[in-house]
């Protein structure tokens, strides 16, 4: 009988841990993609949006 390799073994930890951080992330937010990083925009992008746009000061 073979005995497996030490990278084979710690690739298959590293492939249930993934596959458990998943099942835990789907239970959490539901199913589907869920984005964890997020861009940071700048305040000088410019949008059309009235909740984006600052009050003008005079």
């Amino acid at each position: 009988m073979k005995k497996k390799n030490q990278k084979s073994r710690l690739d298959d930890v590293i492939k249930a841990m993934r596959r458990g951080n998943r099942e835990g992330q789907q239970e959490v937010l539901g199913p589907g993609f869920h984005s964890s990083n997020r861009i940071h925009r700048s305040k000088k992008t410019y949008t059309r949006k009235q909740k984006h746009k600052s009050t003008p000061t005079e």
